[in-house]
């Protein structure tokens, strides 16, 4: 049996005599090495082994080099090993046994939620649609072991990038600390030179000034780009685990993908995306402030992916962050709110809290103790059949969805669905959708509402059969595809009928002008 450790560090202490001895066995090393915790991982997809996979947290940071100092070189005798030594291990029994003697069973934290198949039939045996929402949410939200894997990830590829730039730094952005990331979903990660960058004090005394020798480029995207080029060609080629890397150099944000095998993650890394990190921000400030805020998020995504609303692949239709802000902006329209505007929190904001990135006006407060709790009670079997109703009958032909007014607004443009970026207000977030895939929503969403609206929830039950969030999480094509194709069609005629109906009116209009006359 192998195991695989993934070290990283912590700051509290347990000695690793602690350990349970199956473990402390394998740990040839100082005595001096102290632990904080070890946790033993599943489903990685990491590179094929007959072993366990571990996360290993150590209180100090001089507890990493003694264990390195310990560790030996892979046998070269078929490959050519490249001389980096990093923080990943692989322990191995010197003396392999035959008939290995019995185990003891042990909890591996998994690092993918349950198959919709088996949610459903845990849903079923909740009391109320809201305890199906909060059944949904523990399954799929991140672990926190799962989360201490996805900094582990940024901080290995900030040791490759450091032997470039040493004050340099790597962290996680986006789903992975927004509080609304579920198990499986990417790492989004950027390269910060923010202590770089930092004016050292000036020297007083005096007539001479110096300062560093750099490169200097024409602009910082340019900079930006052979940066993520150098950093994707080390990955590639000498990172342990790290496969299929691409450099996307020319997207409107450049960014390094690559599938890092050790910790199963796929990986995109970008540089100092500082409108990107403000928008995690606000979301996990929007998540910390009501639970229900999570649950619903979290259930409204589940439900749009069961429906082929949304698809992991680039394309035509809504994506996550959409449909996030879609929620936000329903939490918003409550009465009472919910959640604040965007605006509102800005009110709330001191001077720490500004931030004017680009031109864009970023700031809004970051102590939650600043914020009133909201009044309002509803419950979660409310807001779900609220959110489906809502957006089933919101009218996108006219409006638009505004989360910093918390409010609609005309839309500026005619793109099918438009929603606008919270901080680049020139942005539609939602630029992609086309009206085939808004089209579809509205008719899944009606089709929701009406299945709540109508459902006789003790006959089902007493029939064995999904009811509440685990029927809509059953896809509606199988068994009502003929009502389907009608709803679809007549929301498709929507644009036309409100067309006759204006001409009615102005035909009317001038024959009533005309009798006048």
């Amino acid at each position: 049996m192998s195991l695989r450790a993934l070290s990283k560090h912590f700051f509290n202490s347990v000695r690793l005599g602690a350990v349970t001895p199956s473990l402390g066995s394998l740990f040839q090393c100082p005595t001096t090495l102290w632990v904080e915790n070890i946790f033993l991982i599943s489903n990685l997809n990491s590179i094929p082994t007959q072993g366990i996979n571990a996360l290993v947290e150590f209180s100090e940071k001089s507890s990493i080099a003694s264990l390195q100092d310990a560790v030996g070189i892979p046998n070269a005798a078929e490959h050519h090993v490249v001389p980096f030594k990093s923080r990943l291990f692989t322990f191995t029994l010197k003396n392999p046994v035959s008939q290995p003697a019995e185990e003891t069973p042990l909890h591996l934290s998994p690092q993918c939620h349950i198959p919709v198949t088996d949610l459903i039939q845990k849903l079923c045996l909740a009391d109320s649609i809201s305890s199906q929402m909060y059944i949904l949410l523990n399954e799929y939200q991140l672990t926190e072991e799962n989360i201490k894997l996805r900094f582990l990830a940024c901080s290995l590829v900030r040791d490759f990038a450091r032997a470039y730039f040493p004050d340099s730094t790597v962290k996680p952005f986006g789903s992975s600390v927004n509080t609304f990331g579920k198990l499986g979903c990417d790492v989004d990660m950027f390269l910060d030179f923010h202590d770089t960058r930092k004016s050292p004090t000036k020297m007083k005394k005096g007539p001479f000034e110096m300062e560093f020798q750099m490169k200097r480029l024409p602009s910082e995207r340019l900079a930006t780009q052979r940066i993520l080029s150098v950093i994707g060609d080390c990955l590639d080629n000498f990172g342990p685990g790290c496969v299929s890397v691409q450099k996307i150099l020319h997207a409107r944000c450049p960014l390094v993908k690559f599938s890092h095998q050790p910790t199963g993650f796929q990986c995109d890394l970008s540089v100092s995306n500082s409108i990107a990190i403000r928008s995690s921000e606000l979301l996990y400030i929007y998540g910390c402030l009501d639970s229900r805020v999570r649950a619903l998020v979290f259930t409204i995504r589940c439900w749009a992916r069961v429906h082929g609303l949304t698809n992991s692949a680039p394309g035509t239709w809504i994506t996550n962050f959409s449909l996030t802000m879609m929620v936000m902006f329903f939490l918003q329209k409550r009465s009472p709110p919910i959640i604040p505007t965007l605006d509102q929190l800005k009110e709330l904001a001191d001077a720490k809290d500004k931030h004017i990135i680009g031109g864009y006006d970023c700031s809004f407060v970051s102590d939650l103790r600043k914020i009133k709790p909201t009044k309002n009670t509803e419950t979660l079997d409310v807001l779900l059949g609220e959110f489906f109703e809502y957006f089933g009958n919101f009218d996108f032909r006219r409006n638009s969805i505004n989360l910093r007014k918390g409010k609609e607004v005309n839309k500026p443009e005619s793109s099918p669905l438009y929603i606008w970026n919270p901080f680049e207000q020139d942005l539609n977030i939602s630029k992609n959708v086309n009206q085939p895939q808004l089209e579809k929503f509205i008719a899944m969403a009606r089709e929701s509402a009406w299945i709540l609206l109508k459902e006789d929830k003790a006959q089902k039950i007493i029939n064995k059969e999904p009811w509440g969030l685990a029927a809509l999480l059953i896809p509606f094509g199988k068994s009502n595809s003929s009502k389907m194709k009608n709803r679809m069609k007549g929301i498709g005629s929507e644009t036309i009928r409100s067309l006759l109906d204006s001409l009615k009116l102005n035909n009317a209009n001038s024959q009533q002008k005309a009798v006048g006359k």
